[in-house]
């Protein structure tokens, strides 16, 4: 792990300490590392739905069922018997 110094003002140190002891938190870097990485998962939803859109925009719609889902499998089941 490493380390990471930083100032905050007093009520913001409050706050964070507040938020430790009623999230159940053992220590406040723990607090910030939840934080992290629930911006993280926001960040990573955010660019998947902007890959969705554009998948979603980029051509002609097909649509999407079970028969399709069968041909693609099969597909990918010939190729993978193609390179053996």
């Amino acid at each position: 792990m490493s380390n990471i110094n930083i100032s905050l003002p007093g009520s913001m140190k409050v706050f964070i300490e507040e938020q430790v002891a009623e999230g159940g938190y053992s220590s406040v870097s723990e607090y910030l590392q939840e934080l992290i990485v629930q911006h993280q998962k926001r960040k990573m939803q955010e660019k998947i739905e902007k890959l969705l859109i554009t998948g979603l925009e980029s051509g002609e719609t097909i649509e999407v069922n079970d028969e399709w889902w069968q041909e693609k499998r099969t597909h990918l089941i010939d190729l993978m018997h193609q390179e053996k």
